[in-house]
């Protein structure tokens, strides 16, 4: 038992030391900069609160005017990058399959009327029904996901969202890109299991389902409990007396109306701890009727159809106590059997695991903490937080509980990220670091005492695209300083 232990130890070790070396190759300006930061990020004790803390952590050998040369000047081998992460060991469902998930997380910016690329970003407030939309940068992000209850998944793309931007298409490529390069790095092969792509209620899984259709993928989405689909034309049809062409759909499969369901393909029901009895429903070959506007105004030819699982989830009761309200789902297989139902239903809980990264990446890491001007300099710290992450999940065999008097202990396959980060400073010093040493330098001169700055940063408005595609722009009589002043 030990010798296997040490046999995953060991590969576990020779994982982190040959992507820290990769993560290196990356970093193509300011290479050493960046890695300290990466470091610092990994080794500081607690939740990095602002960014220039870091440059005061001891594996962050250079000043606070590298660290922020290298977040604003430096460059990073994204495309590289992404190969890399797709490279490492990934989470596999029991089936031997991926499981992806596919989410939007925003970097709010509201009062950062100088930073360009800002879109209206959607957020939860506290309360029922107290949505906001606030200014700041959506981030895509897609992530392999485990197998049971955890608080890990495998980070593998981020994409900061344009404004105005199409959702649907920008998913669909982002997924292409991302299944594309599993399969180049042997992750997917003939024979086995479809790549599953969850998604939450925000997608149109039907659209994405139909753009990926070519790709070894099965796309599973949550869908609105106001839904109506449509059922297949009955076999065989009958003409009417008064003759014309055969419908393209069939009945309508209202959500809110048990009167149109009809007859029920697969039924299946799991006992579980947390939520009692979980009775999942399924009916199959159900579409959407489409129509000629919004996202299908241009496309050419007729509109698809595009078939698929429909999967109505009850449980007995929430942890929380609330109203238990039934879950739709929308799967795009056909001939749904009972592992089948159980099996997407139960994907989409494991969904909510990149809510816990999110976390992390958030209170943690300090993804959103820097008060960067720069989107492009935003992207940077993105993916340097990313392979922060990947690191951790990498050196998670070789992480020992280093935990508080007051916590629980843990077992070593059980430890969360944050508590895998508290020992990856020992780590560190046995894989040691690909940066060079920093070169002596003095201050630079800086802004001569008593000058005022005279180049005042640029403002910009808010991303907002009108119906017709233009961006739209605030009116003259709106601006500031167009307004005529009194003069009496």
């Amino acid at each position: 038992m030990e010798r296997v232990e040490h046999g995953v130890q060991r590969d576990a070790f020779a994982a982190v030391s040959e992507f820290r070396s990769e993560l290196y190759a990356c970093l193509t300006s300011r290479a050493d900069a960046l890695f300290d930061l990466c470091d610092a990020l990994l080794c500081t004790d607690g939740p990095v609160r602002t960014l220039v803390d870091l440059a005061l952590a001891p594996e962050h050998c250079r000043g606070h005017g590298a660290l922020y040369s290298g977040i604003n000047r430096g460059r990073i081998d994204v495309a590289r990058l992404r190969r890399v992460l797709a490279g490492v060991p990934l989470p596999r469902a029991s089936d031997g399959r991926l499981v992806l998930a596919v989410d939007i997380s925003p970097w709010l910016r509201p009062d950062a009327d100088t930073c360009s690329d800002r879109s209206f970003c959607h957020t939860f407030g506290r309360g029922l029904g107290k949505h906001q939309m606030v200014p700041g940068w959506p981030y895509a992000i897609v992530a392999a996901l485990e197998t049971g209850r955890t608080s890990w998944t495998a980070l593998l793309d981020a994409i900061r969202l344009e404004p105005g931007a199409d959702l649907a298409a920008l998913t669909a490529d982002q997924v292409r890109d991302v299944v594309e390069r599993l399969v180049e790095a042997g992750q997917w092969q003939l024979g086995t299991p479809n790549i599953l792509v969850v998604l939450d209620a925000g997608y149109d899984a039907p659209r994405i389902a139909h753009l990926l259709g070519d790709l070894p993928v099965d796309v599973l989405g949550r869908l609105r409990s106001d839904r109506v689909m449509r059922k297949p034309v009955p076999v065989p049809w009958i003409c009417p007396p008064q003759g014309g062409r055969p419908p393209k759909h069939g009945g309508e499969f209202v959500f809110g109306d048990p009167a149109t369901w009809g007859e029920v393909t697969a039924v299946t029901v799991t006992n579980t701890d947390l939520y009692g009895a979980a009775t999942a429903q399924a009916w199959d070959r159900l579409h959407p009727r489409l129509t000629r506007r919004a996202a299908w105004l241009e496309h050419e030819g007729p509109l698809p159809i595009t078939e698929g699982t429909v999967i109505r989830l009850v449980v007995e009761k929430l942890p929380s106590g609330g109203v238990n309200k039934p879950v739709w789902l929308w799967w795009s297989g056909t001939g749904a059997g009972p592992s089948d139902v159980d099996r997407c239903w139960q994907a989409l809980l494991r969904r909510f695991d990149v809510e816990h990264t999110f976390r992390l990446l958030k209170q943690t890491l300090g993804w959103t903490r820097p008060k960067l001007r720069d989107s492009q300099a935003a992207d940077r710290w993105t993916w340097l937080v990313l392979a922060a992450h990947a690191q951790l999940r990498l050196a998670r065999p070789l992480a020992r509980d280093l935990r508080r008097p007051w916590e629980r202990p843990a077992e070593p396959n059980r430890l969360t990220p944050a508590r895998v980060r508290r020992g990856f400073r020992n780590l560190r010093a046995k894989t040691g670091t690909p940066a060079r040493a920093p070169k002596p330098t003095g201050p630079g001169p800086g802004r001569p005492p008593g000058s005022k700055n005279r180049q005042l940063a640029a403002r910009y408005d808010v991303g907002r695209v009108l119906a017709t595609g233009e961006s739209y722009t605030r009116p003259s009589h709106h601006k500031v300083g167009t307004k005529p002043r009194r003069t009496g």
